[in-house]
């Protein structure tokens, strides 16, 4: 899917210089930043992801037994 996005000149420039500081496209460094805002908001990325946290949450939690300690 193809979306156009428009920053202003400065922040534009500072993506650029980042991009060949790391050698990486404009692309992969806006793939990485959204999948960083996903995840600080606890969004899924995909079904999977959304399915897998379903299945967690579902999941009954183990107890933690105390255990002995030998002197």
């Amino acid at each position: 899917m193809r979306k156009v996005i428009e920053f202003d000149e400065g922040t534009y420039q500072a993506m650029v210089q980042l991009g060949r500081d790391r050698m990486a496209t404009l692309q992969e460094l806006a793939d990485e930043s959204f999948a960083d805002l996903l995840k600080k908001h606890g969004v899924p990325k995909d079904l999977r992801e959304a399915l897998r946290r379903s299945a967690k949450a579902s999941t009954p939690a183990k107890r933690k037994t105390k255990s002995t300690r030998r002197k």
